[in-house]
């Protein structure tokens, strides 16, 4: 365990530039520097992104293949190769095809709601040792699935490991890293469901072609690989200082951990701030009741407002679906599954971007300019195909491929923007006395939108046809006013010292008062 305590010339060469020190002064900082432990946590925590990720690459993958169709969806699969009576747009459209899509999203909303007891009490580590044997059950019962029940129901336990997972990773990343950090380390779970997304396209990819028709099968159990990395590391990573004072009030044990993460034997600045806040927490008997308190106004409104409109950015679409729509304009099985490949590479690379600024160029200017670059995109794609392919027949190989050059231009913007702000702006902003719920609320909120866009998308597509590109081109527009309105900069703030910010807002403040906390401006010592 002794490499843990210590930092190697090569990870201080690449982390000191991911994660730079930022400018002298920042306020309220504290002492301590980046160490090998702290990353080795947040990497291992993310590899629940990596799960999230290859969950939501691996449905839209199998759902595209043959074999799968004849064997689950034989209905669906008639109607695909019925040539021109049916509507390009409404080919893929049942029920079935989407209950096996967005059932795993219906279980995670639920399992979120259940994880921030057992995040509160049992600490953020429990949490993310249920996500990682949940997921291992049911990567287990996909891969082996002899009939649609048993499909389904390995989607179940899957969304209880993201449901566990997605609500405990991010606030462990948060409570980890130093308000300097914060913000680079919090984007590698988003990261990881970039990577993750990739890993699935490519094996969806490789499988397809095996001969048997058995390939889907590889496709299915293969989450198993991340979830037992985050099974392992739930076992022998240590829990965050703010979750140790917070269940067992093990004063000695934090602040060990936190010497150990921090570098340092000078953490007592930090120490106290975790005291005070564990303090006020332990006063809240039921979180839940307690933010809706009206001084907790836009933590709850942000804790809805964030995941809804990441949603409604219509990612999942491109994300759920990606084969299926390329199939859709005309492209074959195995082109539509490379394209799927090509535009995740895009998120990849920009959600490295995003990493490696967003603690210096803070989170408001990259949600703007991710805004302005979807809302471009969806509206040109939008009209693109409104003017190109109608009900029948496909767009040229060309026209196909101007269609592929604008998506990823789209995704790259999520990428930058609410790809990962989505999961890292919501982490930081909750006062310890209800981060374990708003956490909560933030995923369930996702996965409610997640299951009925999932539900609903292929119906959406068969009705509206290229128009669905417009509706959520509408609600683009939309959340970049709202964050540009109602969103304070939290770059660089200590997570305990967040709340304050809203104290500041010119519209917050009415509901939360204007005392204001003027440590968060005092310069390092």
């Amino acid at each position: 365990m002794e490499i843990l305590r210590t930092k190697s010339s090569t990870s201080d060469f690449f982390f000191s530039m991911a994660f730079a020190e930022g400018i002298p002064g920042e306020r309220g900082q504290y002492n301590g520097k980046v160490t090998l432990l702290v990353v080795l946590s947040c990497v291992v925590a993310a590899s629940g992104g990596l799960i999230f990720g290859y969950d939501l690459g691996v449905s839209g993958g199998v759902t595209s293949m043959d074999p799968f169709l004849k064997k689950f969806f034989p209905n669906v699969y008639r109607r695909m190769k019925e040539g021109t009576k049916i509507s390009n747009y409404c080919k893929f459209d049942s029920q079935l095809l989407t209950l096996f899509t967005s059932s795993l999203y219906l279980s995670g909303l639920v399992s979120s709601l259940f994880a921030s007891t057992v995040t509160r009490v049992f600490g953020r580590k429990a949490s993310m040792l249920v996500a990682g044997v949940a997921v291992l059950i049911g990567s287990a019962l996909g891969g082996a699935a002899s009939n649609l029940y048993m499909l389904v129901f390995g989607r179940l336990f899957l969304g209880i490991g993201l449901g566990f997972g997605n609500q405990s990773i991010p606030l462990y990343i948060s409570e980890m890293a130093l308000p300097k950090h914060r913000g680079a380390m919090n984007i590698i779970f988003d990261t990881g469901v970039g990577i993750g997304v990739l890993i699935a396209n490519i094996i969806n990819f490789c499988t397809e072609k095996i001969d048997g028709g058995w390939g889907w099968r590889i496709s299915l159990s293969m989450a198993a690989v991340p979830a037992s990395i985050l099974t392992i590391g739930a076992i022998i990573l240590p829990d965050t200082p703010n979750s140790l004072i917070q269940k067992d009030n093990n004063l000695e044990k934090a602040t060990r951990v936190l010497q150990r993460i921090r570098g340092t034997n000078d953490v007592q600045r930090e120490l106290d701030d975790l005291l005070k806040a564990s303090s006020i927490s332990k006063t809240t008997k039921d979180p839940f009741k307690k933010i809706l308190q009206r001084k907790y106004r836009p933590q709850l409104v942000m804790a809805a407002a964030i995941p809804f409109f990441a949603q409604m950015t219509g990612i999942n679409v491109i994300t759920f679906y990606a084969p299926i729509l390329f199939r859709t304009i005309g492209l074959r099985e195995s082109s539509s599954l490379l394209s799927a490949v090509v535009i995740r590479c895009f998120n990849v690379g920009c959600t490295f971007i995003s990493m490696f600024v967003v603690d210096k160029q803070g989170r408001r200017v990259l949600f703007m300019l991710g805004g302005i670059q979807m809302l471009a995109t969806q509206v040109t794609i939008g009209g693109f195909m409104t003017a190109l392919l109608g009900d029948h027949g496909g767009l040229s190989k060309a026209s196909a491929y101007v269609v592929l050059v604008l998506i990823c231009i789209y995704i790259s913007g999520f990428g930058l923007s609410w790809g990962p702000l989505g999961w890292l702006v919501p982490s930081e902003i909750y006062p310890l006395e209800i981060r374990s719920a708003g956490q909560s609320i933030t995923v369930a909120v996702s996965f409610f939108f997640c299951f009925l866009i999932g539900q609903t998308f292929l119906a959406m597509l068969c009705h509206m046809k290229a128009g669905i590109f417009f509706f959520f081109g509408g609600w683009v527009a939309l959340m970049t006013l709202f964050i540009y309105f109602f969103l304070p900069e939290t770059k660089n703030i200590p997570i305990e010292k967040v709340e304050q910010l809203w104290k500041e807002h010119w519209f917050w403040k009415r509901f939360v008062g204007d005392e204001v906390d003027d440590s968060i401006y005092k310069l390092d010592k």
